[in-house]
């Protein structure tokens, strides 16, 4: 199959590589000329386990290019797949979908010949509906079926899941489009990946659907964690003794700082819009983003109490940035909103991340950038882990207590065992754990 990937960022750029991967002739587009002449040089403009590699091979063998000219990619396409950016619209928190839009205007006026054109970017239902007036529009004369085809990638393993996937939607309403879709995703028959076949506009909300569950099964488990803190439970606990239930699962069930990143946030905010604008408000999910809105800024209070009371004219190391690991990816990370809390409170922040340094040196302001965890918590009177790095979940903690002008460790992804941390004469303050107390 020829495919022509209209957009190169984190879904575009993995999807185009692994589909190239699978054997079809694949190109990439995108506006941006710098990110084509980077790709083009071999260097990555995300950070993604395996992806270099992986673009590199499908390169030199010929099956994976990438340009700024799109007329010609979809010219020869037999699928041309939309993979913009939708964030939340300034002032009203709705998908913004011109760039959506757009693409589909320029694709109409480049198709040749019968063509699938599928949305993979995540947009609100009806935006299927949408692409498709713009192409009849435009070409009246065009043979073209519309389809959509969400993504479920996570950030971090993104390529397992897109070669070892759940499940693949289509949501389709032309037995054609249907066809080159299963056909596209032929190469995974072995893995037995179901493919679910259903309707546009179903195909469309079965993304927001999912993601706004997992969202909500983070909160869920937040909530449970503050209530443990209170009770003198153990939420590590707890989400195992709920996980085993099978009607539940164990997955998404890790107290924290809250959810961030690409999708979660701006997902749950269109979700709402949508069902507000269809009159059926979404109350739960409503909820559940206002919940992890304001947990964000707690954490931040968190530290400050474990400080006792008073950050000011204090050092607070910060180790992670990043919304999760294995990630360049600062986009509504919970770092953002602890670290400006902490510096409200008048700290002075030092921080660290394997990956999002340079990502987030535009959104941070004040803050100073260390070279390892070791050299950020050096004279620190606290340490925070906020992103649970695998560097960081084997620190050397005598070196660090030898480092540190305190010892007050924050964890807020419960990496570590207490009683060790304790030993090594921390205060220990986790999530939704009893026993934090001064050594």
């Amino acid at each position: 199959m020829r495919i022509a990937m209209i957009g190169s960022g984190y879904v575009g750029l993995v999807s185009g590589t692994c589909f190239a991967d699978f054997g079809h002739q694949v190109v990439c587009v995108d506006k941006d000329p710098a990110k084509i002449a980077a790709l083009n040089a071999g260097r990555m403009p995300i950070y993604e386990p395996g992806l270099d590699a992986l673009v590199a091979e499908n390169v030199e063998q010929g099956r994976l290019s990438f340009t700024t000219e799109l007329k010609p990619a979809v010219a020869e396409a037999d699928a041309v797949f939309i993979a913009v950016g939708t964030p939340s619209r300034r002032g009203d928190g709705f998908a913004d979908l011109s760039f959506v839009f757009a693409a589909a205007r320029e694709i109409a006026e480049a198709v040749n010949g019968f063509t699938v054109v599928v949305t993979k970017s995540t947009v609100p239902v009806g935006t299927g509906d949408e692409v498709e007036r713009i192409i009849r529009e435009i070409r009246p004369d065009a043979e073209v079926a519309v389809a959509s085809n969400p993504e479920f990638l996570r950030e971090g393993a993104a390529i397992g899941d897109f070669k070892r996937p759940d499940r693949i939607v289509v949501g389709a309403e032309d037995p054609r489009a249907e066809e080159v879709l299963r056909e596209i995703y032929r190469p995974l028959f072995l893995n037995q990946a179901p493919i679910l076949v259903t309707g546009r506009r179903t195909a469309e909300l079965t993304k927001y659907a999912a993601n706004a569950f997992l969202a909500t099964k983070i909160t869920f488990i937040n909530e449970i964690a503050d209530l443990c803190e209170q009770v003198g439970a153990d939420v590590q606990q707890v989400a195992r003794g709920i996980g085993l239930d099978n009607r539940i699962g164990a997955k998404f069930l890790h107290a924290g700082p809250g959810y961030g990143g690409s999708c979660f946030p701006k997902d749950t905010l269109a979700l709402v819009k949508t069902a507000q604008d269809a009159g059926t408000p979404v109350r739960l999910v409503e909820t559940v983003v206002a919940v992890n809105d304001s947990r964000k800024r707690a954490m931040a209070r968190k530290v400050v109490q474990a400080c006792g009371g008073s950050v000011r004219g204090k050092t607070v190391a910060v180790l992670g940035l990043t919304f999760k690991p294995n990630t360049d990816d600062m986009r509504d990370a919970p770092s953002l909103s602890i670290i400006t809390g902490l510096q409200d409170a008048g700290a002075r922040v030092r921080a660290y991340d394997p990956e999002g340094m340079e990502a987030a040196k535009p959104l941070l302001g004040e803050v100073a950038y260390a070279r390892d965890a070791y050299d950020c918590a050096e004279g620190a009177d606290a340490l925070v882990i906020v992103t649970e790095w695998n560097a960081f979940r084997a620190l050397d903690l005598a070196r660090l207590g030898q480092a540190m002008a305190g010892r007050v460790l924050v964890d807020l992804r419960n990496v570590y065992d207490q009683a060790s941390v304790q030993r090594h004469g921390f205060r220990y303050v986790s999530v939704g754990r009893p026993g934090d107390a001064e050594a």
